[in-house]
């Protein structure tokens, strides 16, 4: 079953978005933080594959993501984990080499079970509040959400 993705802006500087995953959050983390999982479903869409995906998951270690675009195009991001409570918390920062808004995100993606299913909430706030309206202006609903489409279909082979 497809959940409603729910954005919005909270104060000045986040974004909360909230989505429900049909899977344990053991199963909903590990898809955020294994490569062989995130190489399935994350920033696939559009022409993007994955060129490099690299996760060193401890405090303080840091992540390197690159999408290769079927016309030869790279888009590269990365960042540093500043928290992380399996199965439940993960904190990172998030920083895009060609960033499109100023500055960095800290990104905190909280998974809860509920009834057998994972509520996910991730907020991302931002260094200004300029940076958080770029990213609300983008067409990050449909990119999130044809993503946590594909996620939804990696979970239930996981099940």
């Amino acid at each position: 079953m497809t959940h409603p993705l729910d954005i919005r802006a909270v104060g000045e500087l986040e974004i909360e978005i909230k989505r429900v995953f049909d899977a344990p959050p053991k199963l909903v983390f590990d898809a955020w933080t294994k490569p062989e999982l995130l190489r399935q479903w994350l920033g696939k869409r559009g022409g993007w594959d994955w060129d490099v995906c690299e996760v060193d998951l401890r405090v303080g270690g840091a992540y390197r993501y690159v999408w290769k675009h079927a016309e030869g195009m790279t888009m590269g991001m990365g960042g540093v984990f500043r928290e992380i409570v399996v199965p439940e918390r993960i904190v990172s920062t998030e920083k895009f080499d060609a960033s499109w808004y100023p500055g960095e995100a800290m990104i905190t993606n909280v998974l809860e079970e509920r009834d057998g299913k994972t509520v996910s909430v991730l907020t991302c706030r931002y260094e200004t509040t300029e940076a958080r309206d770029v990213v609300l202006a983008s067409p990050m609903d449909e990119g999130l959400g044809d993503g946590f489409k594909v996620l939804d279909d990696v979970l239930g082979t996981l099940l």
